[in-house]
């Protein structure tokens, strides 16, 4: 563990965190679990940063008011939720025992190892997301949310056998996969908010060609989208894919192709001379984004355009 006045504090164990929280020792050596029902951590820390080296997974049952720092963001609980964290993020301790509510489940990577669980877990975009595109939860939800964690507290009370690995882990799969359904459920009942979020990335990206910014700065990025409207890239290309079946870097292509058709169609400019208006560092690469979306290359749009608006040239 290392610490230090302005650096936040490292754990890489669960019993090292739980002692420094005046928490119980840990039943398990690579998976914790706190009932703040049942304990309260100790406040020495508070306002400090922790960057943990395991998962972290928040179910607050909206007990209490107020908000927290959570990652690298602040946000309201007041509602309850869920909410991720992967390895190697930061998070803020609270200064406030009202702040502790709920579960928090911890498990250390090294628990899924030799498991299909370690190689997918990554698929679980979730964890990528800010503390502000937490997943809210209908009270139907939450009981079953709280059902999961109150099971994985049970065997974790249960004597170490051959068995405890496979259980636990197999708890911790069907919690994620009952997250994945929950979010996509959000995603879908929030429509009016990612519709707002779809038109916002619209907005800036015709912006973003009217004013050529491309030509000092390259090709737009998901990141630089998804920065620009303020979500995570992860949460803003899968609550894209739910609602229109297209990742934010398809929907910047797609985004692409439509101006670079407006340039062929009305402008003077060669065909290289938009790509590199566009952003692209070689015209190869746009002949060959624009034919594998069109099924003809630039000059060939062109051409056909020029028909289309004078027959003599066809």
């Amino acid at each position: 563990m290392k610490s230090g006045a302005s650096q936040p504090v490292t754990f890489n164990s669960l019993s090292e965190l739980l002692e420094r929280l005046d928490l119980p020792a840990p039943q398990h050596p690579l998976i914790a679990m706190i009932n703040y029902n049942n304990v309260k951590p100790g406040l020495a820390d508070a306002g400090k940063r922790f960057l943990l080296s395991f998962y972290k997974i928040s179910f607050k049952t909206g007990s209490f008011r107020g908000s927290i720092n959570y990652g690298q963001t602040r946000y309201d609980f007041q509602d309850g939720g869920l909410a991720f964290l992967a390895p190697n993020q930061l998070v803020e301790m609270p200064g406030n025992e009202d702040h502790f509510d709920g579960y928090t489940l911890y498990f250390h990577p090294d628990l899924l190892s030799g498991y299909p669980l370690a190689g997918s877990i990554h698929h679980f975009g979730f964890f990528s997301y800010t503390i502000s595109e937490a997943l809210y939860l209908s009270d139907k939800e939450k009981m079953v949310v709280e059902a999961l964690f109150q099971s994985i507290a049970t065997e974790l009370e249960n004597r170490i056998d051959q068995f405890s690995q496979d259980v636990l882990v197999s708890q911790i799969g069907l919690l994620l996969n009952h997250s994945n359904r929950f979010y996509n459920r959000q995603f879908l009942t929030r429509k009016a908010v990612h519709h707002d979020l779809i038109d916002g990335m619209h907005a800036y990206l015709s912006d973003r060609f009217e004013r050529k910014v491309s030509l000092l700065t390259g090709l737009p990025s998901a990141q630089e989208v998804a920065g620009h409207l303020r979500v995570s890239p992860r949460y803003l290309s899968d609550m894209l894919k739910t609602l229109t079946g297209k990742t934010t870097q398809q929907h910047i292509h797609l985004r692409l192709i439509d101006k670079a058709k407006e340039m062929l169609a009305t402008g003077t400019l060669t065909t290289a001379e938009i790509a590199y208006e566009l952003g692209f560092e070689q015209p190869q690469s746009f002949n060959k984004l624009f034919k594998q979306k069109t099924r003809l290359s630039p000059a060939l749009f062109r051409e056909n355009k020029a028909a289309l608006i004078d027959p003599k040239k066809g």
